[in-house]
């Protein structure tokens, strides 16, 4: 089985310091305003810019792809389910592009990966509660049985974390240092 790449809009970005301290601070407080990320980049980073040169930044890598921002509501609020698609290899050549795009776009999915071995869709969902997972899961076999050979679905307890550290936007400075 193979997949065409849903992603072809992959940023084509040189990362600057500024940008990358940028991205640390923003990932530490999303609320954070230019002006307030100029004076933190000067007072932490030794970086001096304007808010007006922070904004343009921010707004340039938005819009070029470097990061998404997404409204993840607070855990309390909803149920959490990890959710890995085993395929019926007789009917998937037809309808998995359905299928895929079906969980896809569905308002409970959360993240949707692809991954190797026996169960090569993944999910994180959120649900209001345990029925609505058992009726979502009923509904998705009704309309995809055929290419779907199995569901298997796990609840997820106590989140833990649930936030990017900052510290992994070092490595793109490091990626930098080693060209």
């Amino acid at each position: 089985m193979t997949y065409e790449s849903t992603n072809d809009d992959a940023p084509s970005w040189e990362f600057k310091d500024r940008d990358i301290a940028i991205l640390c601070e923003l990932s530490n407080d999303p609320q954070l305003s230019s002006r307030e990320l100029t004076t933190v980049l000067e007072e932490q980073y030794d970086i001096d810019v304007s808010h007006v040169t922070v904004s343009e930044s921010i707004r340039r890598m938005r819009d070029e792809g470097v990061f998404r921002e997404a409204i993840i509501p607070n855990e309390e609020y909803y149920i959490f389910a990890l959710f890995e698609f085993k395929f019926n290899a007789e009917n998937f050549a037809d309808r998995w592009r359905d299928a895929m795009e079906h969980i896809k776009q569905d308002k409970h999915t959360l993240f949707f990966f692809l991954s190797d071995g026996e169960y090569q869709w993944k999910t994180v969902m959120m649900f209001r509660n345990r029925e609505e997972v058992s009726r979502w899961i009923h509904d998705c076999y009704t309309e995809y049985g055929d290419v779907i050979a199995n569901v298997r679905n796990s609840a997820v307890h106590n989140v833990l974390k649930f936030k990017t550290d900052p510290r992994i936007y070092e490595d793109l400075g490091e990626e930098r240092a080693d060209e």
